[in-house]
């Protein structure tokens, strides 16, 4: 299996006013956009083609919308000081990045 073109950790999901995990995981690979928890359950995937990204006009800081299969998740990404060794979060503006490269639908903030 090859590397995913976009792999973010430690990612807020939430799903409505629900938070589905504080830990995620979001990754782009082989075209395919797929939502995990922190034990690495897939929670929703997609063909990143029918992904659409967002920056949400509510939200400050570092968070995005998704919508996967009809599904809208915000993304908490970039809130968190990286571990010692670690490189930083990712950001909201990769994900834009990753998706709009990938064949998805991205506006970007």
């Amino acid at each position: 299996m090859a590397d995913p073109e976009y792999k973010a950790s430690r990612v807020g999901i939430g799903h409505r006013m629900r938070s589905l995990t504080r830990a995620g995981q979001v990754q782009i690979r082989d075209g395919r956009l797929t939502l995990m928890n922190s034990q690495g359950t897939e929670i929703d995937s997609a063909p990143v083609h029918q992904v659409r990204a967002e920056k949400p006009w509510f939200a400050g800081g570092d968070q995005a919308l998704a919508t996967v299969n009809g599904q809208r998740y915000r993304l908490t990404l970039g809130e968190r000081d990286p571990d010692p060794g670690e490189e930083g979060p990712p950001s909201a503006s990769s994900f834009f990045d990753a998706v709009r490269t990938a064949g998805g639908d991205a506006d970007r903030p």
